[in-house]
Formats: structure tokens, C-alpha cells, sequence
């Protein structure tokens, strides 16, 4: 397992910034990012100081995909994790590699699909694209197979009487998707912000729509615990997670209207500019962002429905249920503490 795999070159690489060590090693959090804009809590925690206000020293880790970090935690080589309930997260939990799913990172209600439905450019402008139906036969992009974008490209399908089998499906990162698309490689994507906005912004796709128009309020990415880190550290856990929230809510008073436009949108704005080798200000301020529940709720029914289609796609393995993967107990912990948010 190579820890640390930074996408370098790509616009949205994640860099990984460490807080200086000046409490106990007892107090530090390793934290897997996995280079998505729904990572962002995590940096505004480090920046305003929440984590440090927790007693808590935050290491963030930059990994190629979420898959790479369940290991890691299972073994408690890793605490925390930016990941999603993935098919590999049922398997890993089936094969007793002990990984808790403690609180939403990602959801898409109406009108902040942070995950989009693109098209390249040239099949929208000669009129060879005008609905999902004309996908058939064509190399549809995604991160990787098992992942939350494989759902809703089936429902997608379906609407427009296809399947989720019709298309041909292309694994890549999300920051590749706009080097496929300029080169031609790929005909469609469900591709994650902030490469959504800059494959707009380059000219060589067209955002057709937010998959919360096929799939609304769906949890699309998750703070993971690993093992160790729950059974040795609870307290460290609790104390993570009041962080965690205060940097969500912080993260919601930057949204309006699905974009970047609350009161908080220029601190926010500031903060990802600085985290991230993506330096262009303007692209975030275009992109969808998602909106993180600021109470850490996860939404069961969303899991329920995604594990069922990795079941029907033959991708699960063992009988892992969502009940074994979730735990809301830090999270109704640190709200406990915070108070219930309202606003």
C-alpha cells in the first residue's frame, strides 16, 4: 500500500498539509483525503483552527481513490478516511476488516449535484447526444466500478429504457475525465467536482445535468472510522468529530442557491485555493458544491439502495449489511456537545 499517492500534474490534486506537532501523539489524527472538493471540512477545520481547538494534531493524506484507504484503516495505519459506501467497503467488512461509517461528506439534494452527468462537447453541438437513450454502444467514464456514480447511472438508463449494461464503462480518476474529454477518449461522464466545472470551463464537455435530478438526496461520500481507532481512541473520535461539524457548519454558511454565494463563500473560496493545487478561484466559485448534513446524519435509505444495486451487479461478496457499516454514535455525540443545527 503506497501511502501519500498525490495526483500531481492534475488540477485537482489535493496537497497535504500537517498541523505542527505540539500535543500528544495520543492527540493525532491521521486523516486520508481522497482529492474531491467534498474533502473541504477537513481543510476549513485545519484552517480555523478546530482541530487545534480540539486538542487534536490533523495529518491529511492525499490517496488516489477512496478503495486505497479501507486497508490502512482496517489496520489503524490510518484513523479517518474521505470515502463513500463503496462495494469495496461491504467487502472489506465481509472479509472482518473492522471500517465504520460515522458521518455524511457528501449528500446531493436538490439543486447541488456536486456530481454531474457531462457529455463531450461535439456530440451535444452536432446533435449526436439529446437524451440518455443516444449512450448506447458509447464509453461512459466513471471513477471506478462499485462507487456511488454506478447507481445513478443505472437509473438513467432506465428512464430512457436502456440499461446499465449498454454503455461502455471507462474507470479513470475523476481530474482525468477532462483529458479524456479533450482528447476524445470518452463520449460521456459522471464526474465529481471541481473537475466538473473545469471540464466546463476548458470548453470540452457540457454539464448536462446534476445527478440530483436522477437521484436526488442520494450520500454520495462519508467520514470512515477504522477499528483501532474506534475500540482505542473513542474519546479522540468524539473529539474529531465536534471539529468535524463545526467545520461543516462553518462550510454551509457558504452555500446558496447550489453555488458558492452564502456569507461564508469568500473564506471558503480562499481556504480551497489554498489546500489545493487547483489555483483558479473562478472554477470553484462555478462549481455545484454538495452540502454536508451538519449534524453528521447519513442518509440510510440512499446506502440501502446503492448496496442493492452492487448486489444485483454480482460486485458483493459477503452479507455485509448498511447496519454493519454504520455507526452515528460519534456524530450524535459531538451534537450532543454542539447542539442540534437548526439554521
Amino acid at each position: 500500500m503506497k501511502r501519500g499517492t498525490v495526483l500531481a500534474a492534475t488540477a485537482a490534486a489535493f496537497i497535504a498539509p500537517g498541523l505542527p506537532t505540539a500535543v500528544r501523539a495520543d492527540d493525532t489524527v491521521t486523516v486520508g483525503i481522497a482529492n474531491s472538493l467534498s474533502d473541504v471540512p477537513f481543510f476549513i477545520g485545519t484552517e480555523n483552527g478546530y482541530f487545534r481547538e480540539a486538542g487534536l494534531d490533523v495529518k491529511l493524506t492525499a490517496f488516489d481513490s477512496g478503495a486505497r484507504m479501507v486497508a490502512p484503516l482496517g489496520a489503524g495505519q490510518l484513523d479517518v478516511a474521505a470515502g463513500s459506501a463503496s462495494a469495496g467497503l461491504y467487502n472489506a467488512v465481509a472479509r472482518n476488516v473492522e471500517v465504520h461509517i460515522v458521518a455524511d461528506k457528501g449528500s446531493a439534494p436538490k439543486g447541488y449535484g456536486f456530481t454531474a452527468f457531462l457529455v463531450r462537447s461535439d456530440l451535444m453541438k452536432s446533435g449526436k447526444y439529446k437524451s440518455p437513450r443516444d449512450l448506447k454502444g458509447l464509453k461512459v467514464a466513471e471513477s471506478a466500478q462499485g462507487i456511488t456514480t454506478n447507481p445513478v447511472l443505472d437509473i438513467m438508463m432506465r428512464k430512457d429504457g436502456l440499461t446499465y449494461a449498454d454503455v461502455q464503462h471507462v474507470y479513470m480518476g475523476f481530474p482525468q475525465h477532462v483529458l479524456a474529454f479533450q482528447n476524445g477518449s470518452i463520449d460521456a461522464s459522471l464526474t465529481a467536482e471541481p473537475s466538473v466545472a473545469l471540464a466546463v470551463a476548458t470548453g470540452a464537455a457540457v454539464r448536462v445535468a446534476g445527478t440530483d435530478v436522477y437521484y436526488p438526496n442520494q450520500n454520495v461520500a462519508a467520514v470512515l472510522y477504522g477499528g483501532p481507532f474506534v475500540k482505542q481512541r473513542r474519546d479522540v473520535g468524539v473529539r474529531f468529530m465536534v471539529a468535524y461539524l463545526r467545520a461543516v457548519r462553518f462550510y454551509n454558511g457558504a452555500l446558496k442557491d447550489g453555488h458558492f454565494a452564502g456569507k461564508n463563500a469568500p473564506a471558503v473560496l480562499d481556504i480551497l485555493v489554498k489546500y489545493t493545487a487547483l489555483k483558479d478561484r473562478a472554477v470553484y466559485a462555478a462549481a455545484v458544491p454538495q452540502v454536508n448534513d451538519p449534524n453528521g446524519k447519513v442518509n440510510e435509505a440512499s446506502l440501502k439502495t446503492d448496496l442493492a444495486f452492487y448486489r444485483s451487479q454480482g460486485l458483493i461478496e459477503g452479507n455485509a449489511t448498511v447496519d454493519d457499516v454504520y455507526d452515528p454514535s460519534f456524530a450524535q455525540a459531538a451534537v450532543k456537545q454542539l447542539g442540534v443545527y437548526r439554521g
